[in-house]
């Protein structure tokens, strides 16, 4: 099971990508089920104040660091996380080594024609990707997506229903499914559609894409004061743990 750490009362998995993958699909031929979440200082931040959304990340086998300001956090209280791990690329990590292995992924989530249009760009990319099946999120009959990802046989399902809402849906139905691995995805698809844009890989790759995303969506301000907030509290509850 994964090496984790705690901060503000919230799990969070110490991996990287090469130790992760390996665990995921080990954990297939084992039949096991693996809960991804991705945690970041806001999330964390409700968390802290939110007893059931706490033990929603809680209960996830893999919560993955999202977020420089996590990073940063482990570092204030002495822990050991030193690797970014973010969600969609996490995705596309677990996705090139599905192909490899020859899985089966569903791509459940996003407005109506989105997943298709993620599949048909995946595909495009990689002819050996099998995306065995795809539906909405705008579907009421909870049901009828349950028996589409069973019939579908896949290995692992990607949920792109935004945060809490797709880890909720995990939670609640992962035990109905036939799937082991489970991936809330958030916005992921949008992107891999070309509706959305990510920061320029040199902004991610020095933990700076909270500043592009500033620079570029200055409305998000409210948001981005939350990490100098939570790194605040992760020093102040040290302090007051250590005195």
């Amino acid at each position: 099971m994964a090496d984790k750490e705690t901060i503000l009362n919230v799990d969070v998995s110490n991996e990287t990508y090469d130790s992760l993958i390996p665990q995921l699909f080990h954990r297939i031929e084992e039949q096991q089920h693996s809960f991804i979440v991705a945690v970041n200082p806001e999330k964390i931040m409700k968390a802290e104040q939110n007893a059931d959304l706490r033990e929603l990340i809680n209960a996830a086998d893999y919560q993955i660091p999202d977020g420089i300001g996590v990073l940063l956090a482990s570092r204030l209280q002495g822990g050991r996380i030193t690797d970014r791990i973010t969600g969609v690329d996490l995705m596309m990590a677990i996705i090139r080594e599905a192909s490899r292995q020859q899985k089966r992924i569903f791509l459940y989530g996003a407005k109506p024609g989105v997943a298709e249009e993620a599949k048909a760009q995946l595909q495009k990319d990689d002819p050996n990707v099998h995306v065995a099946g795809v539906m909405h999120g705008y579907t009421d009959d909870n049901d009828a997506v349950i028996e589409a990802i069973n019939q579908s046989q896949a290995d692992i399902v990607f949920v792109a229903k935004g945060s809490p809402a797709q880890e909720q849906w995990i939670n609640d139905n992962k035990s109905r499914l036939h799937a082991s691995v489970f991936q809330g995805v958030g916005g992921s698809f949008d992107v891999i559609a070309g509706h959305t844009k990510r920061a320029p890989a040199w902004t991610r790759k020095l933990g700076l894409e909270w500043l592009y995303r500033l620079i570029v969506e200055p409305w998000r301000w409210k948001r981005q004061i939350v990490l100098p907030r939570f790194l605040l509290h992760v020093v102040r509850k040290r302090q007051k743990k250590e005195s």
